[in-house]
């Protein structure tokens, strides 16, 4: 049973509401048209309502059942400007903050403190900085840990792995690097990888190099094992000793990890990013992601060459986010805000 039909079963009927930055992209709304159909999410589209609406009468998509939050037409906007600046405290003048809120990356993401969605996926026609940095101004990070980041999960058949961060933290440090550790080992059953095994990547393994870098990836090992004493990593370990059992044998014999590893966490995002594309392009493994990690609430980020496919899978991975953290918290106050 593939991943998306587990998701699909979890969130089915519980008419989550995600936000969508891009209400006015078509890849959005053919997604939030199928989503809506199949009764997986409830859609919340940011953006101009007739736009909207003429899109949708252009390529025949219902709007049924789906709603629309226009930044330029809610009755309850002073109320959202007031709380915004209350979350900011004295960083923006009312002016600058009414400006910021126009925007639909900053109106989608207050709609989410807000509780008036419970997700949100952007990206589709922002930069990854541009989704991410009203979620840390607004959202902000989980407490005890220090910075958002990112994780792919990676498949190939019935083949699942996660690699991490690969899109976000440029040079992460040792306590960054335990935290994207722990996160993605927290995540992991929520992908169907029920006994999560990090391994922290390398150029060496079990000090058979020296390097400040090296140094760098031990002690975020040390820092983990200290944080989440249950957690199996280790590390530092080269790839192919994370993954291949019969090299994981050669290399550390006496780790629990080597070999066996379903988490790998890279120690730059060069490293990352490069790792995970070879991956996807001549590994043959689909790249589901990236997927946001730390931060309170689920704000996830598209690729702007994204797919009306990619946005549909990302918004049920976000929707089963929503899941995890309603089972930790109380329910958000909901503010109505003129949406239709």
């Amino acid at each position: 049973m593939s991943i998306f039909t587990n998701i699909s079963q979890a969130i089915q009927g519980k008419e989550i509401e995600i936000v969508f930055t891009e209400g006015t992209d078509v890849r959005i709304l053919g997604a939030a048209r199928k989503l809506k159909q199949e009764g997986l999410v409830k859609p919340v589209l940011v953006g101009n309502t007739q736009v909207i609406q003429d899109l949708a009468e252009q390529t025949g998509a219902s709007l049924e059942g789906i709603r629309i939050a226009d930044p330029y037409n809610c009755p309850r906007f002073g109320e959202m400007v007031d709380l915004f600046l209350e979350i900011r405290a004295g960083k923006h003048s009312r002016e600058e903050a009414e400006v910021l809120l126009r925007k639909p990356n900053y109106f989608g993401t207050m709609l989410v403190k807000m509780g008036i969605g419970r997700g949100l996926v952007g990206g589709a026609l922002y930069s990854t900085a541009d989704t991410v940095r009203p979620a840390l101004q607004i959202i902000k990070t989980k407490p005890g840990v220090s910075k958002v980041a990112s994780m792919f999960l990676m498949t190939r058949g019935e083949e699942k792995l996660i690699f991490g961060d690969c899109a976000i933290n440029v040079n992460p440090s040792a306590p960054d690097l335990a935290d994207i550790a722990i996160e993605c080992a927290n995540s992991a059953p929520f992908f169907g990888i029920s006994d999560p095994k990090v391994a922290m990547l390398s150029f060496s393994t079990k000090g058979s190099a020296k390097a400040p870098e090296v140094e760098k990836v031990s002690e975020a090992v040390e820092i983990a094992k200290a944080k989440s004493p249950h957690l199996a990593i280790d590390g530092e370990l080269q790839f192919d000793a994370a993954i291949s059992t019969q090299v994981g044998m050669r290399k550390a014999p006496d780790s629990d990890v080597a070999g066996r590893a379903n988490i790998v966490i890279f120690p730059t995002l060069d490293a990352g990013n490069i790792g995970y594309k070879i991956a996807q392009r001549l590994g043959g493994f689909e790249a589901i992601g990236p997927v946001l990690i730390g931060l309170k609430q689920p704000i996830n980020d598209l690729s702007r060459g994204c797919t009306e496919e990619d946005v549909y899978k990302l918004a049920m991975i976000t929707a089963m986010q929503v899941l995890e953290v309603q089972e930790h918290t109380d329910k958000i106050l909901e503010i109505p805000c003129g949406i239709e």
